[in-house]
Parts: C-alpha cells; sequence; structure tokens
C-alpha cells in the first residue's frame, strides 16, 4: 500500500462518511499506513477500524464479513487459535492491485453493511480492487 493511495483512502471515507467514523488503511501486514478518526466519533471506532484492517490484512479471507462466514461452521478449539487481534464485524476489506495482496482499510461507526460498503468505494477510488 503505497502512502498516496492510503491518503486518498481516508480523504475519500472521511470525505464521503455521513456520519462521524474512524478508517484505518494498513500494509499487507496489517500495519498502520494511514488513519484519521472524524470529529465527534466514538472513541471505540478507532481500534474498532485497526482491528478490521487488520484482520482483512491478514487472514486468509479477504473481509472480516468473508472471514466470519468462514468460522462460523468451526469448532471451538479452531475459533480459540484464532489471532485474537482478529474481528469479525463488517467493514474491514482487503487491497489488491492485480492479485497481489497489499493491504486493507478498515471503516467503523456506521452500520456494519455501510462500513463495508464505503471501505469498498474509497478501495475502489484509490485504484486499487476490493475483494
Amino acid at each position: 500500500m503505497k502512502l498516496e493511495q492510503a491518503r486518498a483512502i481516508v480523504e475519500t471515507v472521511t470525505g464521503q462518511a455521513p456520519a462521524p467514523l474512524s478508517v484505518f488503511v494498513a500494509d499487507a501486514a496489517g500495519e498502520l499506513v494511514a488513519a484519521a478518526t472524524m470529529d465527534g466519533a466514538a472513541p471505540d471506532t478507532r481500534l474498532n477500524a485497526q482491528r478490521k484492517a487488520y484482520t482483512a490484512a491478514r487472514s486468509d479471507a479477504v473481509s472480516t464479513k468473508a472471514l466470519a462466514e468462514k468460522v462460523s461452521a468451526k469448532g471451538a478449539a479452531e475459533l480459540a487459535s484464532f489471532d485474537p487481534f482478529f474481528t469479525f464485524f463488517l467493514g474491514g476489506v482487503a487491497a489488491f492491485e492485480r492479485d497481489v495482496r497489499v493491504g486493507a482499510v478498515g471503516v467503523s461507526g456506521l452500520p456494519g453493511a455501510d462500513d463495508d460498503a464505503l471501505a469498498r468505494r474509497a478501495l475502489e477510488q484509490a485504484g486499487l480492487e476490493a475483494r
């Protein structure tokens, strides 16, 4: 994930958000590239956005939604072995250039489906593929 792309994602998310939220853009390892919390966003949205981006960047699924669907059929032992920083809330989406995962974005503060849609729009507007 290039810094310019990450900044563009943050600008798109905050510019199109219908209410205060947080956005976290991560590299392919789930580490911070760019982030913002809008004035008035609930404090817990920061950590939620970070966890969503981290999960989408590091899991073998491509979004927090896909990971939630995948693990819903798993047994207790498998669930216990997941990275404890992973989250299953909607709004974390992996970013791809061609077929290479380059990072992810996490959005938190809206209903989950809206977080997810805004994350996908921002990735596409930055020239990345959302999966």
